[in-house]
């Protein structure tokens, strides 16, 4: 609800101001110029999106999620104590961190909601728990290894080479998630003595 009024208020504000500046007939041709250019770059990414989300079920039915699973269950089961009693927990966990580190966040989601609701089962439905908050972290600030969708944008676009980002992506993904989850840890020690 908030985010309509922020769009139209933008919208709006941008009509005014083409009016008042005398730019209303650019204004006017460049409403389709850019309707057109984002159906454009929506049915290109569209493409990729299908092609990852593939990989990703693919992944999971040669079984490769569970190794990933197996091979995460040390750091997941540090950051997630319920993560080793819960199977269902820890294959959402799982494919859910799998599907950001090839930079599916449309993937991602469904698995990211499901291992949510699996651990406000397990705390206290009225307050989000010190691993609800840990996942949140994790799924908004997610390391990825292959940033498919920003690949994606950036060939549609035009550019040669969408993957020369890779080591600006890897750097800031791993600081921008160890900064978080370590915000959360600290918060969690903080908002407990309260």
């Amino acid at each position: 609800m908030v985010m309509s009024w922020i769009w139209t208020g933008m919208i709006a504000v941008s009509v005014i101001a083409g009016l008042f500046l005398g730019t209303g007939q650019e204004l006017a041709a460049a409403i389709p110029q850019g309707a057109q250019s984002g159906i454009n770059l929506a049915i290109s990414m569209a493409g990729s999106i299908c092609l990852w989300t593939g990989v990703g079920k693919l992944m999971e039915h040669a079984g490769l999620t569970g190794m990933l699973s197996r091979l995460l269950s040390p750091l997941l089961g540090k950051l997630f104590p319920s993560y080793r009693k819960d199977r269902s927990l820890a294959c959402s966990l799982s494919a859910n961190v799998c599907a950001n580190f090839l930079g599916l966040g449309n993937a991602a989601t469904p698995m990211g909601i499901q291992a949510a609701q699996r651990l406000a089962q397990h705390g206290n439905s009225q307050i989000a728990s010190d691993e609800l908050c840990r996942l949140i972290v994790l799924n908004t600030a997610s390391i990825q290894l292959i940033p498919a969708n920003v690949a994606a944008i950036r060939t549609a676009l035009g550019c040669a080479t969408p993957f020369d980002i890779l080591p600006g992506v890897w750097i800031t993904s791993i600081c921008s998630t160890g900064l978080g989850l370590c915000a959360a840890w600290l918060l969690g020690k903080v908002w407990r003595r309260r």
